[in-house]
């Protein structure tokens, strides 16, 4: 009887311990915001990002087995800016976890830690395509965003995993240095693009925009989601000549027709940017980032 109690008492202490050092589960939206989090959090939780770096982050499939992941998160990390709005809500509620919901203490808006940029006035309606009410949600375009999401991700684990909190911090101190450093060189790489006139598909830039000093002087689309039209096409033509745009912007997962064509009339360079980096096949946000300097670079150097 009493090697039967011991027998217990050591499987209780080993489900207890196992317990004790079970990692976090951290779920983000975005590819970007997974790369972060996973500098941040380290060895110490585990990370997944909902959408793929090829997929545009307005319509991810809100499938089950997503559902089944946020289920058994400890932590939903999202853009904000209602960036998601189309798919995480319905994910949230079919994934059952108090926590992860909006307001819940495994929930994370990072929004909140960046300086917003186009945010309308006035009433804004579907006949203005899909403008968010909030702001503009592509905000890890700027580096300098994205020291500031690292930041708040650390603050964030330390409150649900205080045993590691000094683990975040000296891991979010480190990127954030090595994201200092690494912007610091792609500000020289590309300090002829500085004032230079770009043409931009969607407004996904308007923050790499302002971080080095681009003028987006047009978009191929007419209004945000909405498809180009001829009588459009030919506006965005007269502007890229009148104002010399050397360069179309436009993430890969954008269909590439309409501005190759104004490209061929106009004498400009399509770039098609990488929109996230890729998570699953380990890249992180300081590489991705650097991918899209180096695309640049080819045009603005």
């Amino acid at each position: 009887m009493k090697r039967f109690f011991a027998v217990l008492v050591a499987l209780a202490t080993l489900a207890l311990g196992a317990t004790a050092e079970a990692k976090l589960s951290i779920v983000a939206t975005t590819p970007n915001l997974a790369s972060v989090a996973k500098e941040v959090a380290g060895d110490d939780a585990d990370v997944t990002a909902l959408a793929l770096h090829t997929q545009d982050p307005h319509f991810v499939d809100a499938k089950p087995k997503l559902a089944l992941t946020l289920a058994k998160a400890d932590l939903l990390i999202s853009a904000g800016l209602s960036l998601e709005i189309g798919w995480l809500p319905t994910l949230q509620t079919g994934a059952r976890n108090g926590d992860i919901q909006r307001g819940g203490k495994g929930y994370l808006d990072c929004s909140q830690f960046v300086k917003v940029l186009d945010v309308p006035e006035g009433k804004v309606d579907r006949s203005m395509g899909d403008v968010h009410p909030q702001g503009n949600p592509h905000y890890m375009y700027d580096p300098r965003q994205a020291a500031r999401v690292a930041k708040g991700i650390a603050e964030k684990l330390a409150k649900l995993d205080p045993a590691h909190a000094g683990d975040y911090k000296k891991n979010a101190i480190s990127f954030i240095k090595r994201l200092g450093k690494a912007t610091k060189g792609w500000q020289k790489k590309l300090a002829k693009a500085k004032g230079a006139k770009i043409i931009a598909y969607h407004k996904s830039y308007p923050y790499l925009a302002n971080w080095l000093g681009l003028d987006v002087v047009e978009h191929v689309e007419p209004r945000p989601g909405i498809p180009p039209n001829p009588h459009h096409v030919t506006h965005v033509l007269d502007v890229a000549k009148q104002d010399h745009v050397k360069a179309i912007l436009q993430e890969a997962f954008y269909p590439a027709k309409t501005s190759e064509m104004i490209a061929k009339q106009a004498g400009l360079t399509v770039l098609r940017l990488p929109a996230a980096p890729n998570f699953k096949g380990g890249e992180g946000y300081i590489e991705h980032m650097s991918r899209v300097v180096n695309a640049l670079a080819k045009v603005y150097q």
